[in-house]
């Protein structure tokens, strides 16, 4: 084999660090180890019966050929229902794409739009593909910084400060990971106001924990707000989170045509279709009842307010209540620079993880593969008896913190 088989590309991106921890945490405990693990992305709850059922009426069926590059007409016509009932957004069959999960709608957009150095604005903290996808496309990712004292919501200033004639995108995700952070129907209309002005910038809103909120305040979405803005926007969403069919790989997207069709180009050269039973699955999930994401969204508002309580009870560690989603973002800013009493010095984000893996058992996963150091993320995506336990471990590995 040469020297230089591998592609600049594989050498400037990195894996996914939340799939990492996981797989760490799953090593230690096949050696033996007692790990509680905080860092999967995923419900606790299993898919719903009807949802598996139907999936096994598909295999039944014969329904297990090819299909349609991006997505069966009966899935496509329940994702239009879908966009329209609880988005008040008009999209055509030839307006929505159907991929292998999220994941690869967002990595297909960018490899069907950027050139190289286009520049796509990353609000921070993010969820930790992000930039990587942009990097594969060739493009080139601009961070945009936010606060938490500001719910670590998008400022407008900054915002029109990120924006330059190579702008191509801007990613919005509301309910945000790794943050929870949820923008309100005025806070979109803001930002939908800036970009109004910028017609060369595109806008990715990624939904994917639209339904996972923690209020009776309705769920806004940007390219509900202008016929200028829609014909610029891409909505991706997907049935992982929601539905709690993270391993069917089902996701889809509403927007331009010109766009929908160039990702089904790219999707036609790399995995074809969504698998068909997958496909029909989801097809039953969003046409049928969803009152079992009303019952997880009231169990998963537990676990929040149960972890949140327990991370601002220890000394060091501050958190935000988010508003969607089921993560925590805490701040480890009371503790960096002290020494453990290994003699170890928490110096970021990546340091305590390390600390947390080794003294407690509990693995998260570090603030800065999100994009902002000295905070950490916590998925409470589990049970609250695991939640107590990981709580007590955290709080007495801290007390080692001097």
């Amino acid at each position: 084999m040469t020297k230089d088989i591998l592609s600049y590309r594989i050498k400037n991106i990195k894996p996914s660090p939340t799939i990492a921890v996981t797989s760490k945490a799953r090593e230690l405990k096949e050696k033996g180890k007692d790990i509680i693990g905080l860092g999967a992305g995923e419900p606790d709850f299993d898919s719903p019966e009807h949802i598996k059922n139907a999936a096994i009426s598909a295999i039944k069926q014969g329904k297990t050929k090819y299909t349609a590059v991006d997505g069966i007409s009966a899935l496509k016509e329940a994702i239009k229902n879908k966009f329209k009932n609880d988005n008040n957004l008009e999209y055509s069959l030839e307006e929505i794409s159907v991929g292998t999960g999220g994941k690869q709608v967002l990595y297909n957009v960018f490899q069907a739009t950027l050139n190289k150095d286009d520049e796509v604005i990353i609000p921070a903290p993010y969820w930790v593909s992000y930039p990587d996808m942009v990097m594969l496309a060739d493009g080139k990712p601009v961070i945009l910084s936010t606060k938490p004292e500001n719910n670590f919501k998008i400022d407008l200033i900054d915002l029109e400060k990120s924006i330059n004639p190579k702008t191509k995108w801007i990613i919005l995700n509301s309910p945000s990971n790794p943050t929870g952070t949820c923008y309100d129907r005025y806070e979109i209309e803001r930002i939908a106001e800036v970009l109004e002005k910028y017609s060369h910038v595109n806008i990715i809103s990624d939904d994917i924990y639209e339904k996972i909120l923690y209020s009776d305040k309705s769920y806004y979405t940007i390219a509900q707000f202008s016929s200028n803005l829609k014909n610029r926007t891409l909505t991706v969403n997907g049935v992982s989170k929601a539905f709690s069919m993270t391993g069917w790989r089902i996701g889809y997207a509403g927007g331009p045509s010109s766009i929908i069709k160039a990702m089904a180009k790219i999707q036609s050269q790399s995995t074809s279709n969504p698998t068909s039973i997958s496909q029909y699955a989801a097809l039953e999930a969003l046409t049928s009842s969803q009152d079992f994401i009303i019952k997880n969204c009231e169990v998963f508002k537990v676990r929040r307010n149960l972890i949140t309580e327990i991370i601002n009870n220890i000394d060091g560690l501050d958190c935000n209540t988010p508003e969607g989603a089921f993560y925590i973002f805490p701040s480890i800013n009371g503790i960096l620079g002290k020494k453990s009493d290994k003699g170890n010095i928490i110096k970021d984000s990546t340091s305590f993880s390390e600390f947390l893996l080794d003294q407690a058992g509990v693995a998260v996963v570090p603030g800065i593969a999100f994009g902002m150091e000295g905070h950490f993320r916590i998925s409470y995506a589990t049970s609250e008896e695991v939640l107590i336990e990981a709580g007590k471990r955290i709080a007495e590995a801290c007390k080692k913190i001097y």
